[in-house]
């Protein structure tokens, strides 16, 4: 049995997250992916592993060649638990700059 690992375990790496940020553009193998870090191919291949085993990611094969791609759906937990954080900080904002607004409108 495999088990699922943890989302929030895969992003705490920042390796894991530029592999997520380089794959909302495209999809690519893991040739390509690796080609963007400063680490071998075989350290890039277990990031892919964790974040396929985390769903935040799916693989294709095509040929001899696996295309990896984001999983939105897989994303949803992250988004679903950092929104309200979010919205918190956005009503701050909001709050700061009002009265920074109002402030300099008195001078």
């Amino acid at each position: 049995m495999k088990l699922r690992r943890d989302p929030f375990h895969a992003i705490a790496d920042p390796t894991r997250r530029a592999i997520l940020v380089l794959l909302v553009a495209q999809t690519m193998t893991a040739g390509a992916i690796a080609k963007n870090f400063n680490t071998s191919r075989p350290t890039i291949s277990n990031h892919l592993q964790i974040l396929t085993e985390c769903d935040l990611l799916k693989k294709e094969q095509h040929g001899r060649k696996i295309y990896y791609q984001i999983k939105p759906e897989g994303l949803k937990e992250i988004a679903s638990f950092i929104e309200p954080f979010r919205k918190l900080w956005d009503d701050r904002f909001n709050k700061l700059e009002t009265i920074m607004k109002n402030y300099q409108s008195e001078k």
